[in-house]
């Protein structure tokens, strides 16, 4: 059993690998081929978001923190920062309140009430009139539109309130299960969804009122689980959160503007942190995200030092904030008033020694050349000794400290 736990783990994060499969393959032949990267580097084009010279690189990093740490504690030791502050060596933050007025839900209802009742299929086929989502939908092998929307749109509504093809076709006259199956095997996949609904976020995003809730620059994302069917097998994983039960996540990044701009599915034994980038990524939108929020469950050092490197300031809402402690590049001064919130110093030697990975790395991702979940997952399964994973632990703690 030790054996084949470490032969397990062994092929989840690359250190071993077996000739001619896709997904484990040797870590190495995920990342750009090195006439490539070493093309980038001569041509000085590597795609990431900050200087590639380690030197002023670091250098930056430190008088930039060594700033931020000296106002942070100016304002702890004036008691001016709103609702925080440090008892007994403890931060303390007070909870948020709610700040919507009671008169609220009164006046939300009565808008509800003024809005018209209206059918979801004749609401999809409004939709499409606006913004033709619907041309995205095209035949998997010859590549044309549906000839008939009605089924198309029954077909998306069944797949939308989950009610399945079978129950449709019962419930809506003149529609069978045969061509909804038809339509739905043919037309309706993973990109035809992904390609529609990028439609209909950039038609959303022109719309003038959704100015008034955002720019469109920030987003956050977070999972849903639904039960899956299916008997529960004994060797399934467990997840610690959701219990036994057989289940998959649908995790969604969602604009400042209320547009759901990336959704996918996950196992729900895989934590969320793991696909944050994907969304951020990989959005067929014409969205610029800048800034991006999670719970805790979206929040690993190493996805912190990853939003930095390809360009999304990362500001996870973190539930142990108060047990955690922010590293720094020297010993802090005992007579500081975030003394009580200072660990160990950064290890600079070690991103240094890493550094050329490190960007190679993030070009991969950011090229395409692989997904960013993949890494970050085969990362998060390496050994504690693996080089890499520790250096880009150490560049995410610096990124903590500033976000």
């Amino acid at each position: 059993m030790c054996a084949l736990a470490e032969l397990r783990s062994g092929l989840r994060s690359g250190d071993i690998w077996i000739a001619g499969s896709k997904q484990f393959q040797d870590f190495e032949d995920y990342l750009l081929p090195d006439s490539s990267w070493q093309s980038m580097c001569s041509s000085q084009t590597i795609p990431v978001a900050v200087t590639t010279d380690f030197t002023t690189y670091i250098e930056q990093c430190s008088l930039e923190l060594s700033e931020q740490l000296a106002l942070v504690s100016s304002l702890m030791a004036e008691k001016k920062l709103v609702d925080v502050r440090i008892e007994n060596e403890q931060l303390i933050i007070t909870p948020l309140n709610n700040a919507v007025p009671k008169e609220v839900d009164g006046f939300s209802r009565t808008v509800h009430s003024l809005l018209p009742k209206i059918k979801l299929t004749d609401l999809l086929v409004e939709v499409d009139s606006w913004t033709q989502f619907t041309k995205h939908f095209t035949h998997l092998h010859s590549g044309e539109q549906v000839s008939d929307k009605v089924v198309l749109l029954s077909a998306l509504l069944a797949d939308g309130i989950n009610l399945g093809l079978t129950r449709m076709a019962d419930a809506t006259q003149g529609m069978s299960f045969e061509r909804l199956a038809w339509v739905a095997d043919w037309y309706i996949r993973d990109e035809t969804y992904s390609k529609a609904m990028a439609e209909v976020v950039n038609f959303h995003t022109q719309v003038p009122f959704a100015a008034y809730w955002g720019d469109g620059t920030t987003s956050s994302s977070d999972g849903q689980r639904f039960k899956a069917a299916g008997h529960h097998s004994f060797n399934e994983e467990i997840n610690a959160k959701y219990g036994k039960d057989r289940s998959v996540i649908f995790y969604t990044h969602i604009s400042d503007q209320y547009a759901p701009f990336h959704v996918k599915v996950i196992n729900a034994t895989i934590r969320d942190a793991t696909h944050v980038l994907d969304g951020l990524l990989y959005h067929e939108s014409d969205l610029q995200i800048q800034e991006h929020y999670t719970d805790t469950s979206g929040y690993t050092e190493h996805v912190f030092a990853m939003c930095h490197l390809l360009g999304f300031r990362f500001a996870p809402r973190m539930r142990d904030l108060p047990d955690k402690k922010l590293y720094t590049f020297e010993p802090s001064s005992p007579d500081s008033a975030l003394a009580p919130l200072l660990g160990d110093k950064i290890n600079v030697k070690l991103i240094q020694e890493s550094w050329d990975e490190i960007l190679r790395l993030a070009s991969s991702i950011r090229t395409g050349t692989v997904t960013a979940s993949l890494m970050l997952r085969k990362l998060a399964s390496y050994p504690r000794q693996n080089r890499l994973a520790l250096a880009l632990r150490e560049l995410g703690r610096i990124r903590l400290i500033r976000k």
